[in-house]
């Protein structure tokens, strides 16, 4: 589905630019350029960057002096990782635009990058004071300082980020990184230390442990290490840097001159904006950071990672795997390419891919429970259960982080008709997080659908209701116990709150249907049956929906002599 989608919107593209197009010589107007507009619009309107950076080349090939097409055809460009054409567009548009914030960055970068320094110091003289020049013209010029040995200088550059509330991490790191090339390692450690007093990113983990192991401090190192360790779940991450302290070997210095420092500052800028939610300014700036610096996997991992987001999963596919076999990212980089695949519904080789992870590495579970949930979301539940129980007898004793794994276990057993070790998996769960709304809402749900502990349930229910008022799921579960205990009129007033949260759900609306018609409203009863049908998945849910339609409920009495 995702691949047809991907082409289905290069498709309408091109349908758009035709249409366009023999509109326009209709017209006796120059088609192509109009069409070609016209297109780039539309793709870029539908997130796809390739087609909308070929249209919009074309259109400006047609009309070279439209400056509004020249910027978007630029950054459009730069997006895409076409470096070469995007500094051809930059140059142009030095020549035409006021101050062009990206355009004097991606110039300044490849002048620094081909270690013109006079020319990349010109550039950063331009760049402008406001916008995005706030952050990334001090941190250029400070570089560019540095790269002379002017390290007093460089640090005076730096210094209105110190101001900016929400940078002073940024500024820490970025002096303590001045500093350190500049041979100052006392003050250096200063500043690395205010970036690491709190819990740090990977990078500043990277930065600042490899400062103290070349400054004679390997234990510190550790410690940080070790702290990362346990407070992420990507343990792996750190692994390489305690293996090599454990050998004694002196690492060398992370950032080596200005080309170095300017590629970590856009990177680091792009971070902090993709988690702002400014994904597409963090995708030039990572594009930036790479042309500098192509060895800096964490840039080219943030692209992936904004690709995967704006559901461009082959080109976030192709990120990752340049990525596989990085010391560092190898592990996370081959993880999230099994997600890129399963987003473009190439289970089998998602599928491939995780049971050689999990077979690679015994003593991590992350490979073996991302299996379960894939063979889960393809309803192989079997398969899915038989993965959880693997990742299971590698965890040993379940500990309170691991309530997801019994509680996806769970469900795969009930999918498979083995409701005792469903329940069996539910309770452990609880007893790991007795306050957890969903496995108090699906047990209690569970047993009120079976009519077991009926009183229990309720009461689980009503619990899970007070901790999420707003999950539709959730107090539909608790209408539904009131509907098993014969309180129907109690039931339909939960059982409406809960279609006002979900309202097309079709299990929702079937409840809210039978309380209906238990209290005698037979039209809203029919009303709420036949939405239920409309958006019914499964054909069994179909037929007793369709069954309710045609002869309404039995009457109670009848109902429970029923065996």
């Amino acid at each position: 589905m995702t691949t047809f989608r991907i082409g289905l919107r290069l498709g309408a593209a091109l349908v758009l630019s035709s249409l366009a197009l023999a509109g326009a010589q209709a017209a006796g107007t120059p088609g192509s350029a109009t069409g070609s507009y016209l297109a780039g619009r539309f793709a870029q309107h539908q997130d796809d960057w390739t087609a909308a950076a070929l249209y919009t080349a074309q259109a400006l090939a047609a009309d070279p002096d439209d400056l509004a097409l020249l910027r978007r055809t630029f950054l459009l460009k730069l997006g895409e990782g076409q470096i070469p054409a995007a500094l051809g567009l930059a140059n142009r548009l030095l020549e035409e635009d006021k101050e062009p914030q990206m355009a004097i960055t991606l110039i300044a970068a490849d002048h620094l990058a081909a270690g013109r320094q006079a020319e990349a110091e010109a550039m950063a003289a331009r760049m402008p004071a406001e916008g995005l020049g706030k952050f990334v013209a001090p941190l250029t010029r400070a570089w560019l300082a540095a790269g002379r040995g002017q390290t007093d200088r460089a640090l005076e550059a730096l210094e209105p980020l110190a101001g900016v509330a929400g940078f002073g991490a940024l500024y820490n790191l970025h002096a303590g990184l001045i500093l350190d090339l500049g041979g100052r390692n006392e003050d250096a450690a200063a500043r690395y230390a205010k970036v690491a007093e709190t819990e740090a990113p990977l990078r500043v983990v990277q930065i600042v442990g490899n400062f103290l192991e070349r400054t004679g401090r390997p234990a510190e190192a550790r410690k940080l290490y070790e702290a990362f360790q346990a407070g992420s779940p990507d343990r792996q991450l750190v692994e390489p840097a305690l293996k090599a302290l454990a050998t004694g070997t002196v690492p060398v210095r992370m950032v080596n001159d200005a080309r170095h420092g300017m590629a970590e500052a856009l990177f680091d800028l792009g971070s902090a904006l993709q988690h702002e939610g400014a994904a597409e300014t963090a995708l030039l700036f990572g594009r930036i950071a790479l042309h500098l610096r192509g060895d800096l996997p964490l840039a080219r991992l943030m692209i992936g990672d904004v690709m995967e987001s704006r559901d461009h999963f082959e080109d976030a596919l192709a990120e990752y795997r340049q990525l596989e076999g990085n010391p560092v990212l190898g592990w996370t980089a081959r993880m999230r390419a099994v997600d890129a695949l399963a987003r473009l519904e190439r289970n089998d080789d998602a599928i491939a891919a995780l049971k050689a992870l999990s077979a690679e590495r015994p003593e991590r579970t992350d490979a073996t429970i991302r299996l379960g949930d894939l063979y889960r979301y393809a309803r192989k539940f079997a398969e899915s259960a038989e993965a959880y129980s693997a990742a299971l007898a590698r965890i040993g004793t379940p500990q309170e982080q691991h309530w997801p794994v019994l509680y996806a276990r769970a469900m795969a057993f009930e999918k498979t008709n083995r409701w005792p070790e469903a329940e069996a998996d539910l309770k452990a769960a609880l007893n790991l997080k007795p306050n957890e709304a969903t496995l108090l809402n699906y047990l209690g749900y569970s047993w009120i659908d079976r009519g077991l502990n009926l009183d229990k349930a309720k009461a689980m229910v009503e619990r899970a209701v007070e901790l999420k008022p707003r999950d539709g799921y959730i107090v539909d579960s608790l209408g539904w116990a009131l509907y098993s205990l014969g309180d129907y009129e109690g039931a339909v007033a939960k059982l409406e709150r809960a279609v006002e949260l979900k309202p097309v759900d079709p299990t929702i609306n079937d409840h809210l249907g039978d309380a209906y018609w238990r209290v005698g409203r037979r039209n809203e009863a029919r009303f709420q049956w036949t939405r239920a049908l409309r958006n019914a998945d499964e054909d069994t849910q179909k037929e007793a929906i369709q069954a309710k339609l045609d002869k309404g409920l039995p009457d109670k009495q009848a109902a429970a002599a029923k065996p």
